[in-house]
């Protein structure tokens, strides 16, 4: 009964989750969506997916991703580039040694021991690298992995980012972890730029800043390591996907850091609306994985990316916390 009205049930849902978000701007509507936060929209939309199957799948992908990018950028108007990057120095040294030792890691894991795909583990490997989803749309035309293969990684990657977002937080504070050595290890153990900054979020606001700085500059990194593939996998004239969102992140923490700093009140604004976008952002990210994509993964690929996910979120913690 309620696939046949999945259409219906998730346009409501989506349209009182935004009001319910926007509706602190409304003089004495202030607390109404208090309560609505990274994990409980993302809840959200698991629960809608697991019950009404995809609706929209095409808009839910393609709205999700550009309302994202364009979150992330309103996150660099409250932010101040040289506590960032002050702040993240050593997590982005963290990065640049983690980065090409988890793709090596994870070719190990998924070829050698558990014989999956060449291009999924692969696939797999530099989604974990890197930064998920981007990283694997960027290098799965050089490999030229096929839709199949490509949706196998991205749903693997989907799964352990929603795992991500509800047991980072959490096992942080039974840990201890200040707020930098959080979103350090978040930005390096999970996987979609997403889920790092609403753990981030989750978590504080100054973990959410450090978080989003490392991950970004993480994400650079699609760059050299899609450069590195082609050559690996003898792949000429393959175009290599630039992520311009994370240019126009740094460009807005640099106007709020040197022309808004007389008005912050733009900033915050900005950035306050980025925020409410980010969590719709989670409700239409759990709504993309329904139990058809679960099942699609299979347990072989979804193997890998545990065992890999595991291996640099205990690794990356030690090396955080020594």
């Amino acid at each position: 009964m309620m696939k046949r009205y999945s259409k219906e049930i998730y346009v409501v849902l989506l349209a009182a989750l935004s009001l319910a978000l926007f509706a602190m701007y409304i003089p004495g509507l202030e607390s109404v969506g208090a309560f609505v936060t990274p994990p409980v929209a993302l809840f959200l939309g698991l629960a809608f997916a697991v019950f009404c199957g995809e609706a929209y799948p095409r808009f839910n992908k393609r709205f999700s991703k550009l309302l994202l990018q364009y979150s992330v950028v309103g996150l660099g108007f409250g932010m101040n580039i040289e506590a960032s990057l002050q702040s993240g120095r050593e997590g982005m040294i963290a990065t640049v040694v983690s980065v090409f030792g988890t793709i090596a890691l994870g070719w190990l894991i998924g070829r050698k021991l558990l014989k999956n795909n060449r291009n999924i583990s692969y696939l797999v490997s530099s989604g974990t690298a890197i930064c998920g989803g981007s990283a694997i749309a960027a290098v799965g035309p050089v490999i030229k992995a096929d839709e199949s293969e490509m949706s196998v990684a991205l749903g693997t990657v989907f799964i352990l980012n929603a795992v991500a977002l509800f047991i980072f937080p959490p096992i942080g504070r039974m840990l201890g972890l200040d707020d930098v050595q959080f979103g350090t290890w978040a930005a390096i153990a999970i996987h979609d730029t997403s889920s790092v900054v609403g753990a981030g979020a989750a978590y504080s606001e100054a973990a959410l800043e450090v978080a989003t700085t490392i991950k970004l500059t993480r994400a650079l990194w699609i760059i050299p390591v899609t450069l590195v593939t082609a050559v690996l996998f003898r792949s000429k004239g393959n175009k290599i996907t630039v992520p311009w969102f994370i240019l126009w992140f740094v460009v807005a923490m640099l106007l709020n850091t040197y022309l808004l700093d007389a008005v912050p009140s733009v900033g915050a604004t900005i950035n306050s609306v980025a925020r409410k976008c980010l969590i719709v952002t989670m409700f239409l990210i759990g709504a993309s994985l329904s139990p058809a994509v679960i099942r699609q993964v299979g347990l072989k690929p979804l193997l890998q990316g545990v065992l890999l996910w595991v291996v640099i979120s205990v690794g990356s913690l030690l090396f955080i916390i020594r």
